[in-house]
């Protein structure tokens, strides 16, 4: 069976830039990945992954190639990490001149500071929220400030407001920052087995939102093709459940999932993060 090679196997019709109101874009960078490698080939498996993804939608009766959803070309990524944000702050600009709801499947994390200054240029009063087993908080490190470790510094740096989501890895030198700043944090150990947060989430962002997705956000047991997979993390239900009420009540601009290592012979996480990139396009499009 011959399937295009596009996100969901989807034939032309649907699958047309021009016509299709969301743009998936691949970025399969890792210039400044510290441990498990593997990040530049998580679009690639991603995009094959999503092929296996039953079209229909059956929590929302909705089938979502309707939408429209075209997949582009990767993003070059040749370069000093600094160039390289900068090239891709440049692509992303240009696709939101064309009026698509964009996906970015990583690559390392670091590419989402790129991104979200494009956006940022849109949407003065942007913020985000970012699902990740870490906090990102470092100015520097590895000789870069734009390491996959400090993507949430330079976030801060744009002047966006943020909140945090999962986190359970912090390094002791960002602590009098993220206390002085007074940044909004949901750390694992205090949401794992509860829903009431939902709010305080929601309550911390603003009506414009961009969602960055760490896939080590997931607890290992479930998502063990990640760079640097920490025990503790969040179940599926939990994570699409927050995405679900964010993406009803907040106007959601843009989103990226990143740093799927792709593991050979482990086929599932590949699929779940294919599964939760179309989960994000159905609670975007259908009026839940």
């Amino acid at each position: 069976m011959d399937i295009p090679d596009n996100f969901l196997g989807l034939d032309e019709r649907f699958a047309d830039y021009k016509k299709s109101k969301v743009a998936v874009m691949q970025i399969p960078y890792e210039g400044t990945v510290t441990y498990r490698k593997g990040t530049s080939h998580g679009p690639g498996a991603i995009i094959e992954a999503s092929k296996q993804v039953e079209l229909y939608d059956e929590e929302l009766d909705y089938y979502i190639p309707d939408v429209g959803i075209s997949t582009l070309k990767p993003i070059s990524v040749m370069g000093t990490p600094e160039k390289v944000i900068s090239n891709i702050y440049a692509e992303i600009k240009k696709k939101i001149e064309d009026n698509k709801f964009i996906i970015t499947l990583g690559g390392e994390h670091s590419i989402t500071s790129g991104i979200v200054r494009a956006f940022k240029e849109k949407y003065k009063d942007l913020s985000v929220l970012q699902l990740d087993a870490h906090s990102d908080l470092r100015d520097s490190y590895d000789g870069t400030k734009f390491s996959h470790a400090c993507v949430m510094k330079r976030i801060f740096d744009l002047g966006i407001k943020f909140a945090q989501v999962g986190i359970r890895s912090i390094s002791e030198e960002e602590i009098p920052f993220i206390k002085e700043k007074k940044i909004k944090m949901f750390y694992a150990k205090d949401i794992y087995n509860k829903d009431d947060w939902f709010k305080g989430v929601l309550d911390s962002l603003t009506d414009n939102v961009y969602i960055t997705i760490d896939l080590d956000v997931f607890d290992p047991g479930i998502m063990p093709s990640v760079g640097t997979p920490e025990p503790g993390g969040l179940d599926w239900y939990k994570v699409i459940n927050l995405l679900k009420e964010v993406l009803k009540k907040k106007n959601v601009v843009g989103c990226d999932v990143v740093e799927l290592s792709p593991i050979k012979d482990n086929i599932a996480s590949d699929f779940m993060a294919a599964k939760l990139v179309y989960k994000l396009i159905a609670y975007k499009f259908h009026k839940i």
